[in-house]
């Protein structure tokens, strides 16, 4: 079968929300996959995550030439400041790196995410009122609806009434989250104790701000909300019901939950129609277009190079904001703006570590279940980068590595072995925590995603080309983190171990103010098939339709104008349930039977009682006039 009604570019947490939706209306889905989709247990997660020496994003996965992927370490810093040195499949040429990674598998980044699932802020969909970034071409109340259904469908936890409380969100007087919320870490609870009513000073927007710990919603099963319409069952693996399926404090939510309690595309793709397809190993290379820019379907290639075609009224791109452009720039389409791949963000994590007086009860959960929100929003955000403050309940392994590096200093730096060494690496452990301060990153066209001019993949395809920096509105937001860091330590009395080195550690390293800077990325790509209002500063409108092709959508976090301060895979899935809305609509209009007028006469038409005029239904006759522009499209 080559003719399908949609073809969906990437399974991760857009495309295979796509897919399910169209698939229950019954429509002819093809989802291709540039990653492997196995179930053997010899690559199954789990076994290849324990193995890897690296516990990196990709660990669980084995990534293949032809659909390789930028990993972590990819990225060296070096001697000076900034400097850095780019490999593998995300080559770079900008001043400061772009530090996150992605994966191509079955699932994509979906299987690999956090699990945090906060929703954005109003105000966040229209920054411009504050003198930077760009307008949404959509507010927060229309997609309100769909940050629902997104919540229903990826199972998220949370109380509602905090939420609106103490975050300022607004929802439905009767709405309920579909999971109650995580209970707290101990270093949670810590914090509440010491700090909630305190009060530090943002040295830059010159003011002062009340911390209170809040907690941040998840798409991870907990216990189901009684109180939730319908009621809401954990999923497993396979998304079929399973109450066993629940948070357990692996802590190895990044890359791998071996209870597959945190969501992922693939608990989606278990509940796909008969009438959905995927087929993985498919490396797409070419969105095909008909003499009116109409798109027809995609060229594809299988890991040996052979090339394919598949043909389908409307072609949805889901491959992750570089791919997608990537693909985009490899077709030649969707740039009437000059905006293609251009304006690229990411939430670049100023990270600050220390030791607490008392036990902070690390690797015991999720790598964040609370945090500060009071930095993300009103009139501070003129001056700075707004940010919101998760609490890192894994130790220093962001800042640091694993606890082999903890091991290295008491054992090769201190000379300590045996028992002494035991008791210094424990006692060092218990104690540990991480603020992470999450910047939102306004989008610039200079942070772009373009083709390499002569590196190529295995397949022939030219690797994408990253140029990559953080403008002064960011940097500031990181003077005024760290500031905040440093009051937020004295009042808790803690060890402060914050250092930038060495600099091979940190290729996201600067200096600004007289102060040494390292950031890392959150793995939170946007903004390179920019949404807007006008076809002349933006590639794709509100519904995700590139202006300039009917049939051609791009979605997921490529689409979003703003970043915000929040983990962008809720708003992403919420988008994209909104845009199969709008792709059923379509298809629906496209099968709908023709009206047919009366027959030219010399004498006028006789009045008809009727309050509308008649149509020929596809059950009436094999005469069925149809609106269809294609053979064989479904009804």
């Amino acid at each position: 079968m080559t003719r399908y009604d949609v073809v969906v570019v990437g399974a991760g947490v857009a495309g295979s929300l796509v897919a399910h939706r169209l698939g229950r209306q019954g429509r002819r889905v093809l989802v291709l996959e540039a990653g492997p989709a196995d179930r053997d247990p010899a690559t199954d997660p789990l076994t290849a995550y324990l193995a890897a020496a690296a516990k990196v994003p990709g660990s669980p996965y084995r990534a293949h030439p032809a659909a390789s992927w930028p990993e972590v370490t990819d990225l060296a810093g070096t001697g000076g400041a900034p400097g850095f040195r780019a490999s593998g499949h995300l080559r770079q040429d900008g001043p400061l790196p772009y530090a996150s990674g992605y994966v191509r598998v079955n699932g994509g980044t979906g299987n690999v995410w956090t699990g945090l699932a906060p929703r954005m802020l109003p105000e966040d969909f229209d920054t411009e009122s504050f003198g930077y970034g760009r307008r949404w071409p959509l507010s927060y109340d229309e997609l309100e609806p769909h940050y629902r259904d997104a919540e229903e469908e990826l199972g998220v936890a949370a109380d509602v009434d905090e939420q609106r409380e103490q975050v300022g969100l607004p929802f439905p007087d009767d709405y309920v989250f579909p999971m109650l919320p995580l209970p707290a870490a101990r270093l949670d609870r810590l914090l509440a104790d010491r700090l909630d009513g305190r009060r530090v000073k943002d040295p830059v927007a010159l003011r002062e701000v009340e911390l209170k710990v809040v907690g941040t919603p998840h798409a991870r099963n907990g216990v189901p909300n009684p109180r939730y319409d319908g009621g809401h069952v954990p999923r497993g693996r396979d998304g079929r019901p399973d109450p066993d399926s629940r948070c357990v404090g692996n802590a190895t939510c990044i890359p791998h939950c071996p209870s597959y309690a945190k969501y992922t595309p693939l608990k989606t793709q278990g509940r796909w129609s008969d009438t959905v397809t995927l087929r993985d190993r498919s490396v797409v290379s070419r969105v095909l277009v008909d003499g009116r820019g109409h798109a027809t379907g995609v060229e594809f290639r299988s890991y040996d190079g052979e090339v394919s075609v598949a043909h389908a009224d409307v072609v949805v791109l889901a491959a992750h904001a570089v791919e997608n452009a990537r693909l985009l720039l490899l077709s030649g389409l969707a740039d009437r703006s000059g905006q293609v791949g251009r304006n690229l963000m990411d939430h670049p994590v100023l990270l600050t570590w220390g030791l607490l007086p008392d036990a902070t009860g690390p690797y015991r959960g999720p790598g964040s279940v609370s945090g500060f929100e009071g930095f993300r929003a009103g009139p501070a955000r003129r001056r700075r980068a707004p940010f919101r403050v998760e609490f890192g309940t894994w130790g220093w392994i962001w800042a640091k590595g694993p606890v082999d590096t903890d091991v290295d200093h008491f054992l090769n730096e201190r000379g300590l072995f045996g028992a002494d060494l035991r008791r210094a690496v424990g006692d060092r452990i218990r104690r540990q925590f991480t603020l992470q301060f999450e910047m939102e990153q306004s989008a610039d066209p200079a942070n772009r995603v373009g083709l390499h001019p002569h590196e190529r993949d295995a397949l022939g395809l030219p690797l994408p080309l990253v140029t990559y920096d953080l403008d002064e509105h960011v940097r500031q937001g990181m003077a005024a983190a760290r500031a905040v860091s440093d009051q937020i330590f004295a009042l808790l009395g803690a060890e402060d171990h914050t250092e930038y080195a060495p600099a091979a550690a940190w290729p996201g390293r600067f200096e600004h103010g007289g102060r040494t800077y390292g950031y890392r990325g959150a793995g939170h790509a946007a903004g390179t098939h920019i949404m807007g209002d006008s076809p002349a500063t933006s590639v794709v409108d509100s519904w995700q339709r590139c202006w300039d092709h009917p049939g051609l959508y791009a979605v997921g976090c490529g689409s979003m104008p703003s970043v915000a301060t929040s983990n962008p895979t809720l708003t992403m899935a919420a988008l994209a349930l909104r845009s199969a809305e709008r792709i059923e609509a379509d298809l629906a209009a496209r099968d709908r039977p023709a009206r047919l007028g009366p027959p030219p006469t010399a004498s006028p038409p006789a009045i008809r009682t009727s309050a509308s005029p008649p149509t020929v239904r596809t059950s009436a006759s094999p005469s069925t006039v149809r609106t269809s522009p294609t053979p064989g499209a479904s009804s």
